[in-house]
């Protein structure tokens, strides 16, 4: 029997689930929206992290930053209000990344708040806030 590593590296993803079924794990436990919808949301939510061919592909079977929007899609699967983003795009190329920060700025024009703490410069989103810090202090605030 192959051994199953889960590591931090895999998102704490379940390596035995497809990644549609890792998005719409959460959605079990919680249920918060309704079991007719949440397929179609999955899938949404794959397509909108760029993934909408690899739904049915295992962990094993994607790259990191695929690992990684996947993590991301299932983080929505519930419609949070508030969204904690430890390096999100830390594991993607620059395309896929600003892919991402486009889904971000949709959450954001939907009303949802982020916090995204990253070592990349993004004075250039479009953020109603950006703080810089070096070495635990504040370097800059910008509204």
């Amino acid at each position: 029997m192959p051994l199953i590593n889960i590591s931090t590296d895999q998102f704490q993803l379940m390596p035995t689930l497809s990644a549609l079924d890792n998005v719409l794990f959460p959605m079990d436990l919680v249920n918060v929206i309704p079991k007719k919808e949440r397929k179609e949301r999955g899938k949404k939510l794959l397509s909108d992290v760029g993934l909408g061919d690899k739904v049915h592909k295992y962990p094993n079977e994607l790259s990191g930053g695929e690992i990684q929007r996947v993590a991301i899609a299932r983080a929505l699967a519930n419609d949070p209000q508030i969204i904690l983003a430890d390096e999100p795009t830390g594991n993607l190329d620059t395309k896929t990344s600003e892919q991402v920060y486009a889904l971000f700025d949709s959450l954001i024009q939907k009303g949802k708040n982020l916090v995204i703490v990253t070592h990349e410069n993004i004075s250039d989103k479009n953020f109603s806030r950006v703080i810089t810090i070096k070495d635990g202090e504040i370097l800059n605030s910008v509204q």
